[in-house]
């Protein structure tokens, strides 16, 4: 009798397997990140802004530096338009007045810049203003009659055998050479200064300046023979006058004549230099 056939016995399930990636466990959490901190950062460290010192001062300069550009630009393009409405007669006139103001100013430069290289090449300063008012004196002591004088000129020589020369007729001589341009003058040896006068003598002859001359009367005279020659030799002139008179008036004329005479130089008794 045959065994009946054992039933096989069921496999034995699987235990599960883990999984080949065993899931970590679920890690701690970090806080969530503020993405707008960082926008808060910026606009704190924009606003409000911090200017130094240094900072404020350039932006007032540039500032100003603009405006001043912008008022310069429309000045220039307010004048360009009057010019540009003026008439050519206009135009023309404003020209001329810019060249004859360049030619002032370029004149002025030119003497200052003169000026200013005799005061720079002088070694001594002090010693180049004493030369120069030295300069002065002795022009004015030429006028003034305290110094002598010497030049070109001429020597009038009248000679009155007759008598017939009065102080009017040798005021009319000086006066017609004082006209033509002399600078220094003596008759005989009186020189002839701004208070000079003449008076007739009751006996005859003539005084000038209380002193009595005695004919020939000598015009010693510093000034351009050119000129004074002709002015004495005009018609109806002085030369005409004297010869009328039976006086004759000889004129020589000289590449150098010397005046010599000297007047006291008094002190006025009223008159003083008036304030500015």
């Amino acid at each position: 009798m045959t065994k009946a056939a054992e039933p096989e016995p069921e496999p034995a399930p699987e235990p599960e397997t883990e999984a080949a990636a065993a899931e970590p466990e679920p890690a701690e959490q970090s806080p969530a990140v503020d993405r707008n901190a960082g926008r808060r950062r910026l606009k704190a460290a924009l606003w409000p802004p911090r200017l130094s010192r240094g900072q404020l001062v350039v932006a007032l300069l540039l500032f100003s530096l603009g405006l001043a550009l912008a008022i310069q630009v429309r000045s220039t393009n307010d004048h360009h338009n009057q010019l540009r409405g003026a008439r050519q007669e206009d135009l023309v006139r404003i020209l001329d007045e810019l060249d004859s103001r360049q030619q002032r100013l370029q004149q002025e430069k030119t003497e200052l810049e003169q000026s200013l290289a005799k005061l720079e090449n002088s070694s001594n300063q002090a010693k180049e203003a004493q030369e120069q008012t030295r300069k002065k004196a002795t022009e004015l002591g030429v006028l003034a009659g305290t110094v002598k004088a010497t030049g070109p000129g001429i020597v009038l020589t009248v000679d009155d055998p007759q008598g017939q020369v009065k102080a009017d007729m040798l005021l009319d001589t000086l006066q017609e050479l004082r006209a033509a341009g002399a600078e220094a003058i003596q008759i005989n040896d009186v020189r002839v200064v701004v208070n000079t006068y003449f008076t007739d003598q009751s006996g005859g002859g003539v005084q000038i300046d209380g002193k009595k001359v005695s004919q020939p009367y000598r015009f010693t005279v510093v000034g351009n023979p050119q000129d004074l020659t002709p002015a004495l030799n005009i018609p109806g002139g002085v030369v005409r006058t004297l010869e009328s008179h039976q006086a004759r008036a000889t004129i020589t004329q000289q590449q150098k004549v010397v005046v010599d005479a000297l007047v006291d130089l008094k002190t006025p008794q009223y008159a003083k230099p008036a304030s500015k």
